[in-house]
């Protein structure tokens, strides 16, 4: 392995009208993608992820059972199948975001990592689940009614390019699992997104550097862009970027466009970090064991 890997993050809007059927929005939602990661692959990405369950709109804006049609087994449905040629054509290390049927009727906001020889590497699936409004009209994350958390824990995927953690969308607002993954090797952690204006928008830029800081490592943020109709519940701000281990942009995207970023993580500055910031030496995990309570 080299010190330095070129990392791509892909943002997007969704082009098709929400009460279009499941069928139509992946279709082309997966036809844009994969235009958009040989764009990653030209500008010399070697690890590209995209945004949270990337092949449709943010559908959690309403509660309809007509998106458990989107959910695909991980890894024998036929997207993971198809970007796994896709990585071993471009050697490309994806985190690929989808929605995840295991068994008959059991679903998770998962994402697969896909190695840059097209093998299947493992997933991770979301933790933390949100069930909140937003927007008008009955709008809102409501998560619950689509996903389980998590049952894999916080895994640390050795890719071809560099060790990389995951985390989606509202996972990035606890700290304990960044951890986790910066303590099992993680060099850089992804965050793959949907997440509009509003409320926590001015955590965008704060909570995921902070945690590159604490724990030693780059961190990748990627959200679509633009509204969602019916629903309008609110605008897609991009901004997708990555952050190195002292919480500097490396490079950022914008806030209403279709885009690809390209920008380079080095394991020189993640040593240099660790060793004038001996955070992990320090840490004192004997006296955190009220963490893990059940306190008022």
């Amino acid at each position: 392995m080299t010190d330095k890997v070129m990392i791509g993050l892909i943002q997007a809007a969704n082009d098709i009208h929400g009460d279009e059927p499941v069928e139509v929005h992946k279709k082309k939602a997966i036809e844009k993608h994969v235009d958009l990661i040989r764009k990653a692959k030209e500008k010399s990405a070697q690890i590209i992820c995209l945004q949270e369950i990337f092949y449709g709109p943010y559908f959690c804006a309403e509660q309809k059972t007509k998106w458990y049609d989107a959910a695909e087994e991980v890894p024998n449905g036929p997207t993971v199948k198809l970007f796994q040629e896709l990585a071993k054509e471009l050697s490309v290390v994806l985190i690929l975001p989808i929605y995840e049927r295991e068994g008959i009727a059991t679903y998770y906001n998962t994402a697969a990592v896909i190695d840059a020889d097209g093998s299947y590497l493992g997933k991770y699936r979301k933790n933390h689940i949100p069930h909140v409004a937003a927007g008008e009209e009955g709008c809102g994350f409501w998560e619950k009614y689509y996903f389980k958390p998590g049952n894999l824990g916080y895994q640390v995927f050795d890719t071809a390019y560099a060790k990389i953690g995951v985390y989606i969308c509202y996972d990035r607002h606890f700290p304990e699992g960044a951890r986790l993954l910066g303590l099992k090797g993680a060099e850089i952690v992804f965050n793959p997104s949907a997440t509009v204006a509003g409320t926590s928008e001015y955590l965008w830029k704060l909570e995921q550097p902070a945690h590159a800081v604490a724990n030693g490592y780059y961190i990748a943020a990627v959200n679509r862009v633009g509204t969602e109709a019916p629903w309008n519940m609110g605008e897609f701000y991009g901004q997708s970027y990555l952050a190195d281990p002292k919480g500097n942009f490396v490079v950022m995207a914008s806030r209403d466009k279709d885009e690809v970023i390209v920008g380079e993580m080095d394991r020189k500055l993640i040593r240099e970090v660790r060793d004038a910031w001996q955070f992990y030496r320090d840490r004192r995990p004997e006296t955190y064991k009220e963490m893990t309570a059940l306190l008022p």
